[in-house]
């Protein structure tokens, strides 16, 4: 079993940014690819080999409590697949920060049976929250999922990617009111 280290060690977070990095570039893979956003592209960048890593979920989560500590938000979560692992790690690890940051995970659309829920969690009413998503190309995904907590009465603090692709999400985004700031862009790990 790992020990345990605090955030509060600015090393720390400084060599887990870098770690994060270089695993993130060992995901890229250089063929073309049609992506979420329908657009096609020389590169893919296959964010879920490192936020389901167990190395790369830990760090993942170390980068983004540290990052979020200036937002003050209670609450993370994004549109299912890309934010699933990536949420559920920043919840746990908060809570052994003591900074107690909830989960909620946004479906595609709302559920036809039980509780016909769009968002699935601890409710989100009245929160500060962060919206994450793996990789951004045109943010559809991420604005989707921003969308859908903003409709059910959450306050958007910040929007987040691990990487941010560059062709569009920080516009898209600012244009429905959202504040966009992605740990790394693409240029960074290419």
């Amino acid at each position: 079993m790992s020990s345990h280290r605090s955030l509060i060690d600015r090393d720390n977070v400084l060599n887990d940014r870098q770690q994060l990095k270089e695993l993130l570039k060992k995901a890229l893979v250089f063929k073309e690819t049609t992506l979420a956003s329908g657009k096609t592209s020389h590169y893919y960048l296959d964010a879920r080999q490192i936020t389901l890593s167990s190395e790369g979920s830990l760090l993942t989560a170390r980068v983004l409590l540290d990052f979020l500590q200036s937002y003050n938000v209670q609450a993370i979560g994004g549109l299912t697949m890309g934010a699933d692992p990536i949420v559920s790690t920043v919840a746990a690890l908060s809570n052994l920060e003591d900074m107690s940051i909830n989960a909620f995970i946004v479906r595609k659309q709302s559920k036809e049976h039980g509780m016909k829920r769009q968002i699935e969690g601890p409710p989100v009413k009245g929160l500060r929250v962060a919206v994450v998503d793996d990789v951004v190309t045109s943010g559809g995904s991420l604005l989707q999922a921003a969308k859908a907590a903003r409709e059910s009465e959450a306050e958007i603090a910040i929007t987040t990617a691990l990487v941010d692709r560059g062709e569009g999400a920080r516009e898209l985004l600012s244009k429905e009111g959202f504040t966009f700031e992605p740990i790394f862009t693409i240029k960074e790990l290419l």
